[in-house]
């Protein structure tokens, strides 16, 4: 008998139930980003829109290492970028990035970001990516690039700019700065970042190496359907959590 995945998200019990739930994802892609080498001095955030209040976000404290980032040390921002929860600043480009993005967005609920080497290093091609892998087509026409660097975004108006490339893509490359992903959970959003940094990875090896042969459109738009859907970026991420909780339970602290 044929087997079918039944595993999917699913909405907790109780809006306090659902705001734990979203910390310790967020809590634990931090932890999953530290083993994956993304830390990069105090830069990277991944944010979580709280259930009830939904203009507001949870987010890393400033300078904390992603490896020592707890459930109990994120912050809960409001839309004015002040701290109403938590004992720790929050940095000023989290807010002016995320913050647009979740008002833009009414569908997100985590959007994540740091300076991934890969990441970075295409991104100062100022390319899209190409379907040359079965993973790449989980971006196939669903990534943007934003083409315009302007040094560190500290000012909400660039994040607005950067929500309005965003469209309603899964993905944006920020030329010469990074790489943005977002999903309707943290898993999916984390997920969509950590495959298309390697993704970048794999089309600069690639390209290295000679010219790559691409996925016919018809096959992309298809392979797209079977590795880029939210069911698909959420469950790819659910043996990264299940790993990295076994490995490190006092995340969920």
């Amino acid at each position: 008998m044929q087997q079918t995945n039944t595993r999917k998200p699913a909405p907790q019990a109780t809006i306090d139930e659902e705001r734990l739930h979203r910390k310790q994802r967020l809590a634990a892609a931090f932890r999953m980003w530290a083993k994956l080498g993304y830390d990069e001095g105090p830069a990277g955030h991944i944010t979580a829109r709280d259930p009830e209040l939904l203009d507001h976000f949870w987010v890393n404290p400033f300078g904390r290492h992603f490896s020592r980032i707890s459930v109990s040390d994120l912050l809960l921002v409001n839309h004015a970028g002040e701290v109403v929860e938590g004992n720790d600043i929050v940095n000023r480009a989290a807010f002016a990035i995320h913050s647009q993005i979740h008002a833009a967005r009414p569908d997100v609920i985590s959007a994540a970001h740091c300076h991934s080497m890969h990441g970075k290093a295409w991104s100062s091609l100022g390319r899209m990516l190409d379907p040359i892998t079965q993973d790449a087509c989980a971006f196939y026409d669903d990534h943007v690039l934003f083409d315009d660097y302007t040094g560190v975004v500290l000012d909400t108006e660039e994040g607005k700019r950067i929500a309005h490339a965003l469209g309603g893509a899964k993905a944006a490359i920020l030329r010469n700065h990074g790489l943005l992903t977002v999903g309707e959970t943290v898993d999916e959003a984390v997920w969509w970042f950590i495959t298309m940094d390697r993704t970048c990875q794999a089309q600069l090896l690639a390209e290295a190496a000679g010219t790559p042969i691409l996925i016919d459109e018809d096959d992309a738009r298809l392979t797209y359907t079977q590795v880029g859907t939210h069911l698909a970026g959420w469950f790819s991420f659910q043996p990264m959590y299940e790993m990295i909780v076994a490995q490190q339970p006092d995340l969920l602290d």
